[in-house]
C-alpha cells in the first residue's frame, strides 16, 4: 500500500470510531435516563461501553467464528451431516422423533395449557 492509502485508512478508522462513540453517547443519553432512570454518560464512557460490548459479545478472536456463506461448514456440522445422511431411513425417523420429544416439549405444554383453558 502507498502512504496515502495507509493515511486514508487511518483517518477513516478514526472517523468511524469517533462517530460510533458519538452515536452511542447520544442514543444512551436519549433513552436510558428516560426509560430506566440511568445515568447520563460522557463520550469516553460511551467508547468504553463499545469496547466492553466488543469484549463480551464478539470476543478477541477476530473472524474465526464467522463462516462465509458458501465456505466450509464447522467441523461438527460436517460430521453430523455425514452421520445423519448415512443412517437408514428408519433410524433417521427414530432420531427425529427422539429429538422432537426431547426439544419440543415446550410446544406440547403450551398447546395443552391452551386446550385446557378453552374448555372452561
Amino acid at each position: 500500500m502507498r502512504k496515502e492509502e495507509v493515511l486514508k485508512c487511518i483517518l477513516v478508522g478514526i472517523l468511524a470510531i469517533t462517530v460510533l462513540g458519538l452515536v452511542t453517547m447520544v442514543l444512551w443519553n436519549w433513552l436510558v435516563p428516560t426509560l430506566f432512570n440511568g445515568p447520563i454518560i460522557t463520550y469516553w464512557q460511551a467508547l468504553g461501553l463499545l469496547i466492553l460490548s466488543k469484549i463480551l459479545f464478539w470476543g478477541w478472536g477476530g473472524k474465526r467464528h464467522h463462516y462465509p456463506a458458501h465456505g466450509p461448514a464447522p467441523y461438527w456440522k460436517q460430521r453430523f451431516y455425514e452421520k445423519f445422511s448415512s443412517m437408514p431411513a428408519e433410524q433417521r425417523e427414530e432420531f427425529k422423533r427422539r429429538m422432537k420429544e426431547k426439544w419440543c416439549r415446550f410446544e406440547e405444554r403450551t398447546s395443552e395449557t391452551k386446550s385446557d383453558t378453552s374448555h372452561d
